[in-house]
């Protein structure tokens, strides 16, 4: 099928009144709400894709058999939509939102879809709800996916996928904002690990997480900190995102890619310290040397980023048998630095220079 599909655009002929929709972005909750359309296109071995569509968000009607539901074939992105200066609606690096889709499909054995499909399928569902981007410090969340939607029992790669994007309005992803969360390194669950599926954003990975993430939650932590799946030793991720730690020199590392998901929020903080003469390194870290250089100060900040909760500074950790603390109780100034700068950028605040902010005419 051709790269230059286009989308048939099939409008609710039953949208979310006005009012309703106004008393649902003041909630400002995060993933419980969603707009009133979906984009969808259709993929088969003998037809490739084809039957783009922006339509009416329903329920997909699949076969018992689909193999998604057997063998786990299914893949996602996480991005957002903002209201900026002037009403101008904005998508931040969606073409590196394309590319990593394409990566975690290649891992997964699926189809990639070509990055301008991918990029319309987003914008041309911007466009048709773009009355549910909320203003302030909402955004509209997108949740690009595929999901393998042949009907067969056998260990093989699926002959037909379903790509789907929806979108939801949402808030502040913790529900204390910007203040600095705990989280609960897990020495008994792993995410990943070499030669798995770590670097491709997969439900695979995510449900594996899931009972970390309940412990984490039971000890009251927020979100849940990896080790590697070897040596039970090195720090890889948390659960949704990548972490980064600041030196009293004002230096920044963060853990090497390779079993963590890339993530974008991730490569854009290291160019945007970098571009400001702040030394970044990608290294491994252990565990014990966090703790030591905690209590030594050494390393004076720690915080976690991804698209969903944007930075988010880290002041207490807790594990088997003890915790630390990180700081004052208050965001750091290279953790609050950054995440205003980042901010600035995705809300069009700030003048961007490297081509990031996309504008939705």
């Amino acid at each position: 099928m051709s790269h230059a599909l286009t989308f048939e655009v099939l409008p609710s002929d039953t949208p979310t009144p006005a009012a309703e929709r106004q008393a649902i972005l003041a909630q400002g909750s995060f993933g419980t709400a969603f707009t009133d359309h979906m984009a969808t296109i259709e993929w088969s071995k003998d037809r490739g894709w084809h039957d783009a569509r922006i339509r009416k968000r329903a329920p997909f009607s699949i076969d018992p058999a689909a193999a998604v539901l057997h063998y786990g074939q299914e893949i996602f992105e996480g991005m957002k939509a903002y209201r900026g200066e002037g009403d101008r609606i904005t998508l931040f690096r969606p073409d590196e939102n394309a590319r990593r889709f394409n990566a975690s499909a290649a891992r997964m054995a699926m189809p990639e879809l070509p990055e301008a499909m991918f990029l319309e399928a987003v914008e041309a569902l911007v466009r048709i709800d773009k009355d549910w981007i909320p203003g302030g410090n909402g955004s509209l969340y997108l949740r690009p996916f595929m999901f393998a939607s042949e009907p067969f029992l056998g260990v093989r790669p699926a002959h037909q996928f379903t790509f789907c994007t929806i979108a939801s309005p949402v808030g502040d992803y913790f529900k204390n904002g910007p203040k600095p969360v705990k989280v609960w390194v897990s020495q008994q669950y792993t995410r990943a690990a070499e030669g798995g599926t770590g670097a491709a954003k997969c439900g695979g990975n995510y449900a594996a997480s899931l009972i970390a993430q309940a412990q984490a939650q039971q000890n009251g932590c927020e979100q849940v900190v990896f080790l590697d799946a070897a040596e039970h030793r090195w720090i890889e991720e948390l659960g949704g995102m990548n972490i980064f730690f600041v030196r009293k020199d004002g230096s920044l590392f963060t853990t090497p890619l390779g079993t963590i998901l890339p993530g974008i929020t991730r490569a854009s903080l290291i160019e945007l310290a970098r571009s400001q003469g702040i030394d970044v390194q990608e290294r491994k870290y252990a565990f014990d040397e966090w703790r030591a250089d905690v209590e030594s100060g050494n390393v004076t900040e720690v915080f976690a980023c991804g698209t969903a909760a944007v930075v988010a500074s880290i002041g207490q950790v807790q594990f088997e048998g003890g915790s630390f603390s990180i700081g004052n109780g208050e965001s750091g100034p290279v953790t609050s630095a950054l995440r205003e700068q980042l901010l600035g950028l995705q809300r069009g605040k700030l003048p961007d220079t490297r081509g990031w902010v996309r504008t939705l005419a």
